[in-house]
């Protein structure tokens, strides 16, 4: 299964990612392409330390449609069967969507339908809930919306701010993300890739 991963920071999903397809944890899988839509995005570095290539598509005062079409024909020349948004910060444009059908994976963090969107750390805080988390899920056409693949639960603390609330997400948005995959490739999951393979 050949991946792609989007991204536009850090990159630390992307990361446990990488690590896990070159460990076997995600069997049968090969990172082919990190590509992010900010040149100064530090995980690029550190994709391109573990071997991994990488492409840089900026929008440059293109319109949506414009800059997905770049990114789609790089991920279609390495013949990527599955997109992972890993912190990339752009909504994908509906041909973006259809060109990888079932086949878009995201991580949120929250625990999905609650909180779509941005700064969902200070929502689940603003509205007192005590338990939060990540979403995996399929990537459809509406925001946060698509068919949910695993979520994984964190406690909600008196004293959290939106920071230490992120802080303990992200650290099981990481073995979330990685079982998720690690499900796909062993075909547990069916995507459009698979889909068209019977």
């Amino acid at each position: 299964m050949k991946i792609g991963i989007l991204i536009s920071g850090r990159g630390s999903n992307m990361l446990a990612i990488i690590d896990a397809v070159k460990s076997g944890e995600i069997p049968n899988s090969e990172v082919v392409v990190v590509i992010s839509d900010k040149p100064s995005a530090p995980g690029l570095e550190k994709s391109r330390e573990r071997g991994v290539e990488t492409v840089v598509i900026e929008r440059k005062g293109r319109s949506r449609d414009e800059h997905d079409a770049e990114i789609i024909s790089e991920l279609q020349k390495r013949n990527v069967e599955l997109v992972c948004l890993a912190g990339y910060m752009r909504l994908l444009s509906k041909g973006f969507i259809h060109a990888f059908e079932n086949r878009i994976v995201n991580i949120h963090p929250s625990l999905l339908p609650s909180f779509p969107g941005l700064d969902v750390q200070q929502q689940a805080i603003d509205h007192g809930v005590k338990i939060s988390g990540c979403t995996v899920h399929f990537v459809n056409e509406d925001l946060d919306a698509g068919p949910i693949i695993l979520q994984r639960a964190v406690e909600v603390k008196d004293d959290d701010t939106a920071q230490t609330l992120a802080a303990r997400i992200l650290d099981e948005e990481h073995g979330a993300y990685v079982e998720a995959l690690r499900r796909i490739a062993l075909g547990e999951l069916s995507t459009g890739a698979k889909e068209n393979a019977r």
